[in-house]
């Protein structure tokens, strides 16, 4: 009987696609484990991937439920100002490919603290380092547990749990959380790169097939443009019948909507009840604080850099790295797509508060449109872009775990607290720490439900380009750094961002708390959160609001002036090989300069 009721409730195309993408994910898993034996394995994969499946598990993890469903529901939400996001997440390849991805490899390391410690001979440059990997990694994850559970509340939603309908969001979090610790604590590296490269591509045919379907039934952008300029409403076609349909009052008027300084980049301002003159300055302010935390952040993410010491050598990383720019720029074609859609074709998403309801949902939802005119081809197109959704977080949300996983079993415990541990005792610790991760992350994904994806995950790229970004880039191009400027540096403009960051975050989660309980009274913890929760203060300082909310414009300046001028200051203190250091991180490959940090360890491995 339940099983029957099951059935009837869910669309069954939704839930063969997407379980075969978990199961596949699985099964993967188990395949890529039984090869990998070594710590060398768990940690870099063997330093053995090549171009092109390291370029496709690389687009894998990095195109993550930000780019997935985060992009296509930021830019039906705010319109085309939106677009920066794209732009710059394909963009941010170019700053690796020239400044740090051949340099870095060359080097020779398994993660950025080790990097941290070889450049600057200091085991306390590696703990700090560890920190910020943590800090960056756990930001980064909170996106990908809204996705899932997001999804999983979408594929759910016609289901009654425990008297209420729908799938709870913390149930989705938990699922796919216990199901990708448990895959990352099976292989590793090694185990999650083949996975990594086929989700790449499965989101690729996810995204871009309903695109095509879609305007083939609804038209080209001219078609969309010619329903925007309609102001009063949209013209929506369901079976042979014609109906009228007004945006919602929460839905940004037009022009705005096709305005360069739209939603995004004017909320302050026009919170603060400015004039227009002013209001485009400030908008313009937020605009180059987002493009340079968006740019610099893809060239400081840990899980990211972490992939270039899986590659044999400095010129495969930088070939990978080229392809990697061609393989996510052609991605970033399709997600605007789904969110101009989404404004004609599903208005009513803009009065979700969270959730599949709101614009975040835009990608899984979307398709369903064509059930009343096609019948089985919109729930197929329904279960393709599950499908997609679900290789987006799990992928991502694999390569933040072995990061920070690597992280804590390779730095903390290998080079911490037991230097003389084992290539075995260090494989056992990963596993250990991977399940730890898991639980940590799958806890604070149950607690941003309320925010946008996309939001969050900018969030993310600000802390990491005023923290990793300098220190790579300084300490790969700059041999006057010496290891006070170089710390100085990331923990100021690091522990800066993340300390405005927490202060608008925390604003904005309070007001969102607030806001459910409109039509009942609000609890006493709830009352007092907003009281202290600086929504006043933010309302009548904009510029201070922008500055917190986005500080990659002074936070990056900040990390770098610091670095030159404690370096200055204690320039007797820089390493006495430098220039062989720099030697190895920019001399030709045929010299045969390159060098594994981590020599200690290679009999083990």
């Amino acid at each position: 009987m339940f099983t029957q009721l099951f059935l009837a409730a869910v669309d069954p195309w939704i839930l063969a696609c997407s379980s075969f993408t978990v199961l596949g994910t699985i099964v993967m898993g188990f395949w890529a484990a039984g090869r990998s034996r070594t710590a060398s394995d768990f940690f870099v994969a063997g330093r053995g991937v090549s171009v092109g499946w390291n370029a496709s598990a690389i687009s894998g993890e990095y195109l993550s439920a930000a780019s997935f469903m985060g992009v296509a529901g930021m830019v039906m939400s705010s319109g085309y100002d939106a677009l920066w996001y794209p732009v710059c997440y394909a963009c941010g390849y170019l700053f690796l490919l020239l400044f740090i991805a051949g340099p870095l490899r060359r080097f020779g390391a398994y993660t950025i603290p080790d990097f941290a410690e070889g450049r600057y001979d200091s085991p306390l440059f590696r703990r700090i380092a560890v920190v910020f990997v943590l800090f960056i990694g756990f930001f980064y994850t909170m996106p990908q547990m809204k996705g899932a559970g997001t999804t999983l509340a979408y594929i759910f939603q016609d289901i009654t749990w425990f008297g209420r309908p729908g799938l709870p969001y913390p149930v989705g979090v938990v699922l796919v959380g216990v199901v990708i610790t448990f895959n990352v604590a099976l292989g590793g590296m090694k185990g999650i790169t083949l996975v990594q490269a086929g989700q790449y591509w499965i989101k690729m045919f996810a995204i871009a097939t309903p695109v095509f379907v879609l305007l083939s039934v609804y038209g080209g952008y001219g078609r969309q443009l010619q329903l925007n300029d309609s102001g009063a409403g949209r013209v929506q076609i369901r079976a042979s019948e014609t109906i009228r349909q007004a945006l919602p009052a929460k839905a940004p008027a037009d022009a705005t909507w096709m305005n360069p300084f739209g939603p995004l980049t004017t909320k302050a301002a026009k919170a603060a009840k400015l004039d227009a003159p002013t209001t485009r300055r400030y908008a313009l302010l937020y605009t180059y604080s987002l493009i340079i935390a968006l740019v610099c952040g893809t060239a400081g993410l840990p899980h990211i850099l972490v992939r270039f010491y899986t590659n044999p050598d400095g010129v495969a990383a930088k070939r990978t790295t080229m392809w990697v720019m061609v393989l996510i720029g052609v991605f970033y074609v399709f997600p605007p797509i789904f969110g101009a859609l989404g404004r004609n074709w599903m208005p009513e998403l803009y009065n979700g508060l969270s959730g599949v309801k709101g614009t975040d949902g835009i990608v899984l939802r979307l398709p369903v449109i064509l059930r009343e005119r096609y019948g089985m081809l919109g729930s197929v197109l329904s279960g393709i872009t599950c499908a997609g959704a679900f290789a987006a977080f799990m992928s991502t949300f694999s390569g933040l775990l072995v990061s920070m996983t690597g992280a804590l079993a390779h730095d903390v415990y290998g080079r911490i607290l037991r230097p003389d541990a084992s290539a075995a005792d260090r494989m056992r610790m990963f596993k250990w720490c991977a399940l730890f991760i898991g639980l940590v992350a799958i806890g604070l994904g149950t607690l941003v439900e309320n925010f946008e994806i996309n939001f969050m995950v900018g969030q993310a790229f600000a802390i990491a380009a005023a923290s990793y970004f300098p220190l790579l880039f300084m300490s790969v191009w700059w041999r006057g750094m010496t290891t006070r400027g170089a710390a100085t540096g990331m923990l100021g403009g690091g522990l800066c961002a993340v300390a405005a960051i927490s202060l608008t975050s925390y604003t904005t989660f309070v007001t969102t708390m607030a806001g459910k309980f409109a039509d009942r009274p609000m609890p006493e913890w709830l009352a007092w959160m907003k009281a202290h929760s600086l929504e006043t203060f933010w309302a009548a300082h904009p510029l201070q609001r922008i500055l917190c909310e986005q500080p990659a414009l002074w936070a990056v300046p900040l990390a770098i002036l610091l670095m030159v001028v404690v370096s200055k200051l204690t320039a007797s203190s820089i390493p006495k090989d430098i220039r062989m250091k720099m030697l190895v991180l920019h001399a030709p490959e045929k010299l045969g300069l390159k060098q594994e940090y981590i020599r200690e360890h290679d009999g083990a491995l």
